[in-house]
């Protein structure tokens, strides 16, 4: 394999701009051509596509977002986008394809190797719900963005002996909550994955109410329900006044973490490699810090779940 194409699809993820260039320099290395698809799928199709250099992906490795840009595409989703796609690649004589992204992106990634074209998926996404890979790429950005706010919150929340309700992504996955609420004293924690009964949450910011704690801190995940949907729960149960915050899409961007420039290197070399074997059809991930791979059909076929001793040991903290 002489010519590798890469892009980034879904929604963006502090990190990828390193994979990119991972993957980029990796080929080079190897005495490949690597060509950027800009605006993911729908660029492919659209042939949107630029040959990359040693120099094009300099001075990346240090930015948020990604410069090979992103978009959801329907028309992908169809047989003919994805022949349409794969005409376009065949045209510059690229033979097989980096798909930095999530769930939807593999599984594109994978209609493509079904086809006889080649792909690998590399898990960029700040949610962490990429079955297959303890991390993906991003998630340790988002989580300390989360902490920052959280730990500037709680001044205020002190200051004003309030409880506030802090609003985090995941929709379907509640690692950022889960993680942000052990690593920032949260109170309670509110995940997709677990049904919280709101008389506990009530009872602990009573109990620490009464022994003159001056603030609560309660982490929702977005897929639970809205921040303002818990505050005024809160405010029923308890006549305690309680704040908000959604803090939004700041957690997708900002300069990735040392962490996740290194995890999105390694990912990246990693998909370039097997694509030299002659392998599609797989993702890459991390698994006890080692490097693994597995079929990307089977693995989105298994349901991501959170680790669930980090919400218990949350829970004993925070009597």
């Amino acid at each position: 394999m002489r010519k590798i194409g890469v892009l980034t699809s879904g929604g963006d993820s502090p990190g990828m701009n390193a994979a990119v260039r991972a993957v980029v320099r990796k080929g080079i290395y190897h005495e490949m051509d690597v060509y950027g698809i800009y605006y993911g799928y729908q660029g492919l199709m659209e042939g949107n596509i630029e040959k990359m250099e040693l120099g094009s992906v300099g001075d990346i490795i240090h930015r948020g977002g990604t410069v090979l840009y992103s978009s959801r595409s329907e028309e992908f989703k169809t047989d003919e986008g994805q022949n349409k796609a794969i005409e376009q690649m065949k045209k510059l004589g690229i033979e097989g394809l980096v798909v930095i992204g999530g769930d939807g992106s593999f599984r594109g990634a994978k209609k493509l190797t079904e086809k006889g074209f080649p792909c690998i998926g590399v898990p960029g996404t700040i949610d962490n719900d990429i079955p297959g890979t303890d991390f993906t790429i991003g998630f340790d950005t988002a989580l300390n963005t989360i902490i920052q706010s959280v730990d500037k919150i709680r001044d205020t929340a002190t200051s004003h002996e309030r409880t506030y309700v802090i609003e985090v992504m995941g929709r379907d996955a509640g690692d950022l909550a889960l993680w942000a609420g052990l690593s920032g004293g949260a109170e309670s924690i509110l995940i997709p994955e677990k049904k919280e009964d709101f008389d506990d949450i009530v009872d602990r910011i009573k109990r620490g109410h009464d022994r003159g704690k001056r603030h609560s801190i309660i982490i929702v995940a977005e897929g639970v329900a809205t921040g303002s949907e818990v505050a005024q729960k809160i405010e029923e149960k308890s006549n305690l006044e309680t704040r908000v915050t959604v803090l939004g899409h700041t957690q997708r961007g900002g300069s990735p973490t040392a962490s996740d420039r290194v995890l999105a290197s390694r990912l990246g070399a990693k998909a370039v490699d097997l694509l030299l074997e002659g392998t599609g059809g797989r993702m890459v991930g991390i698994q006890n810090n080692k490097l693994v791979d597995h079929d990307i059909l089977e693995a989105l076929e298994q349901k991501s779940e959170p680790e669930m001793s980090i919400y218990q040991l949350s829970q004993e903290l925070s009597i």
